[in-house]
């Protein structure tokens, strides 16, 4: 999906606090044998879960944070419970393998019209100052990066003022080697887009992300200074 935008629109969101919904529900099969017994955002890196850095990271205006967990998710509960770091958390149930959209949807209805939050997965790593970088922005925004392999992510296309013009998930022939590392700055217009179902049944954000962009809504691209996406185990070591 392309679309030229002409002029970017400022939306007047609220300065703080902000919410963070971080997708957690996967079972994580590309994890496997280590994911048999325990969910993916709670395998360990340096001593402490990788939901745990993740929870770590996010800025001090975020003081409030839904976690959509599936897999094993009483774990995730039990060990964070309703409270972390001056993080106030929700937990909200996806029943299935269904995709990225349809986990955000359900969280819809906590999500004020003239608020802007942060989406994010739980089994990246992005550092502090990407997170802060996101939390700051006016507008709605992409954390993205240039990588060697573009081909296994959303890869998004940007003019010349740095706002998004187009994103195509895991295409055969990238148009570029900028991907989104998934962290998103978004409003409550994402929920008008509804995702197509994908042929392996699943929503993705990406295709919501793609109807906006198409439709006149303005991206602008957060470059990111770090990124470790973790979908091996080797990615552990």
């Amino acid at each position: 999906l392309k679309f030229e935008p002409e002029t970017m629109d400022v939306i007047s969101f609220n300065s703080s606090p902000m919410k963070c919904i971080i997708l957690a529900p996967g079972e994580g099969v590309r994890m496997k044998p280590l994911t048999d017994n325990i969910p993916k955002p709670m395998l360990k890196i340096s001593g402490k879960t990788i939901l745990e850095h993740v929870l770590n990271y996010l800025p001090d205006k975020i003081n409030r944070v839904f976690l959509v967990v599936g897999y094993l998710h009483q774990q995730i509960h039990d060990y964070f419970g309703h409270h972390y770091r001056g993080h106030k958390i929700d937990y909200v149930f996806q029943n299935g393998k269904l995709g990225t959209y349809h986990a955000l949807a359900l969280c819809r209805d906590m999500i004020n019209d003239d608020e802007k939050f942060i989406v994010t997965y739980a089994d990246d790593l992005h550092g502090a100052k990407n997170f802060k970088k996101c939390s700051e922005s006016e507008n709605r925004a992409i954390l993205v990066k240039e990588i060697d392999n573009p081909g296994r992510y959303g890869v998004v296309e940007l003019n010349n003022d740095e706002i998004a013009v187009g994103i195509e998930e895991k295409p055969e022939n990238p148009k570029s080697n900028l991907v989104s590392t998934g962290v998103l700055v978004l409003d409550k217009n994402i929920f008008k887009y509804p995702a197509r179902q994908h042929a392996n049944g699943e929503f993705y954000l990406t295709d919501s992300i793609g109807q906006m962009i198409q439709s006149g809504y303005k991206f602008k691209a957060i470059r990111s200074n770090f990124w470790l996406p973790i979908g091996y185990p080797e990615d552990l070591k």
